[in-house]
């Protein structure tokens, strides 16, 4: 799903969390704020996460770190707090 570079506002939907055969999830260089939806943890077929250049906040989601198959995770430029959780740091 490539919706970055398009001046979106607002939250991030957690129904993007029912997608379950989503593969790539591009939002980056948009205006979303508020934080990063926990429900994106059961997106089991996500290989990319694109959420950079935004205006999140928040800290980083623990269950991103059941995303087995995920290959790519950007998160810079936003406005998260917290350390990256450890659950994350240890996808392959």
């Amino acid at each position: 799903l490539k919706l970055y570079d398009n001046k979106l506002s607002g939250t991030i939907p957690t129904e993007l969390g029912v997608l379950s055969n989503l593969g790539d999830l591009y939002l980056h260089r948009n205006k979303l704020d508020g934080p990063i939806p926990t429900e994106l943890g059961v997106l089991s077929n996500i290989r990319a996460l694109y959420l950079f250049e935004n205006k999140l906040s928040g800290t980083i989601p623990t269950e991103l770190g059941v995303l087995s198959n995920l290959d790519y995770l950007s998160l810079r430029d936003n406005d998260l707090t917290g350390s990256m959780p450890t659950e994350v740091c240890n996808l392959r």
